[in-house]
């Protein structure tokens, strides 16, 4: 039977079945159709299921359903095992703080003294396993640990923005961070020093790499983990959410054979995803692909990928002119941080090879200017240089919740007359009362025309530059902006956040 033809499956009974735990461990699902309990048994494990169904007394029917549906479920009734023991864990921590007993936590984790002296004691693993857990659902990038003076807190990076999750005595946070240490094999016995590591988790089937990175500070050590997307789940250019009129011109450019096409904008703002979803555009067999990146983020088997690792000389730069020696069609260049970067990726991009890069500016017609600045000469810039994108990643506002914004303050930012309705964040449990649900990429592209071109050959300003591109048909971020404040798509707060105006 397929899980999809079952329009009626329901997951209450396996709230219903005492030993759920036992049964699930034994691939031995209990589900409801039509208000009927039935058991679910998939034929790959059918051995281990019927001796376990062989020691128990059961009279509900058995169905048999085909692999992927039975992985499907499965995976949901891990999920629902997870959250349970996730919101007992919570709940029994939130009672806890209410006691002044100094060991409280220890009382919610349910476990006796030895916790103190043992870092491999189950329920630290458990706790560990539920953080990455909570991190997935919650579709946050970044877990963060940090440690205060009678305290520590673990926080989730969640739309860009950092959400306080729990709070933590600091001996259990210890044991904690060096349970961490051991599954990213760092050292567990330094902690005068940064280490830095990677691990990976399985989470319902799907395996995830997460890089983590450990800092010395006054109170103790601070833990930071980057929750690494896999490539397969990089969205093509037209799903990232920019305008029509951004990706069709992106994919003209994609189809020049050579050239430099540079993603711009702030730490966080996804140029790396717009990058390796650039370099899935143009992906075939006819072509060789090499990338060199600090770190890798996006493992993929559709091209070659080099780690950036300084501590034996392999560098940016160091690492292109390696990709040049093996004969490579397009390249792609983690960042551009210093002038001999620049220089080898120009002189690629004009020696036949297609090549994408990343530049920390906060326009896109500035990266020219920055360019100018690491000593690359103009004629090569207007040589090379194909198009420059600038982008930026918005929250929107919660559609539940969301109210009008009726302040001075705010209708005054963008010159908005006291009659024009614009909204606010204000939060309810559907965005888990942050008053933003999700967010939208907006971006200004800088197409290299002729114009451009000849402008180069003179004194270069960025005022000139932003003229000229806005003349030639570029909508800036800022017009963007307030055009999402007019549809009441985000807020005043979010836009001074995102620091365009």
């Amino acid at each position: 039977m397929n899980i999809n033809e079952v329009h009626n499956l329901n997951l209450t009974a396996f709230d219903e079945v005492e030993n759920y735990i036992t049964a699930l461990k034994n691939y031995v699902l209990y589900t409801k159709i039509d208000e009927k309990v039935v058991i679910a048994l998939s034929k790959e494990y059918m051995s281990v299921s019927f001796d376990y169904l062989s020691k128990i007394k059961t009279d509900e029917e058995i169905i048999f359903l085909d692999e992927i549906s039975f992985e499907k479920l499965y995976n949901r009734f891990l999920e629902i095992k997870t959250d349970k023991e996730m919101s007992a864990i919570q709940q029994e921590q939130e009672d806890a703080t209410l006691s002044d007993d100094d060991f409280s936590v220890s009382e919610f984790l349910k476990v006796g003294s030895d916790i103190l002296t043992s870092e491999e004691s189950a329920p630290i693993i458990k706790f560990v396993n539920s953080l990455f857990y909570q991190a997935i659902k919650k579709k946050s990038s970044d877990i963060h640990i940090e440690m205060h003076e009678f305290k520590a807190e673990v926080k989730y990076r969640v739309d860009g923005v950092l959400v306080k999750h729990i709070e933590l005595d600091k001996n259990i946070m210890s044991l904690v961070i060096s349970r961490i240490k051991v599954i990213s094999n760092l050292d567990i016995s330094e902690k005068r020093v940064p280490q830095d590591g990677r691990t990976q988790i399985k989470i319902a089937g799907k395996s995830l790499d997460i890089r983590v990175s450990i800092l010395p500070t006054f109170y103790g050590e601070r833990v930071v983990m980057r929750i690494l997307m896999q490539s397969e789940d990089i969205k093509s250019v037209k799903e990232l959410g920019f305008p029509t009129y951004i990706t069709d011109e992106l994919e003209k450019t994609l189809q020049n054979s050579y050239g430099m096409v540079l993603v711009t904008g702030p730490t966080g703002s996804g140029k790396s995803t717009t990058l390796h979803s650039l370099l899935h555009q143009v992906v075939s067999v006819e072509k060789n692909i090499i990338t060199v990146e600090d770190p890798v983020e996006y493992k993929s088997n559709a091209f070659s990928q080099i780690q950036v690792n300084t501590k034996v000389g392999l560098t940016f730069a160091s690492g292109l002119r390696s990709i040049l020696r093996q004969d490579p069609d397009i390249i792609m260049v983690g960042e551009i941080r210093d002038s001999e970067t620049a220089s080898i990726a120009v002189q690629s991009a004009l020696t036949g090879h297609l090549l994408f890069s990343t530049l920390h500016t906060n326009r896109a017609p500035a990266a020219i200017t920055r360019l100018i600045d690491m000593g690359v000469e103009k004629f090569l810039i207007s040589s090379s240089l194909l198009a420059v994108l600038a982008q930026r990643l918005v929250r929107k506002l919660c559609p539940v919740c969301k109210c009008e914004d009726e302040s001075m303050a705010s209708h005054k930012f963008f010159g908005f007359d006291t009659t024009k309705t614009i909204y606010k964040a204000n939060g309810c449990k559907a965005c888990n009362f942050t008053g933003y649900s999700g967010r939208v990429a907006i971006g200004e592209l800088f197409i290299i025309d002729d114009e451009i071109k000849e402008y180069l050959k003179g004194e270069v300003d960025d005022n000139t530059l932003m003229k000229l591109a806005n003349k030639n048909g570029m909508i800036s971020l800022d017009k963007q902006l307030k055009s999402m404040l007019e549809n009441g798509e985000t807020s005043v707060d979010e836009v001074i956040r995102i620091g365009i105006k």
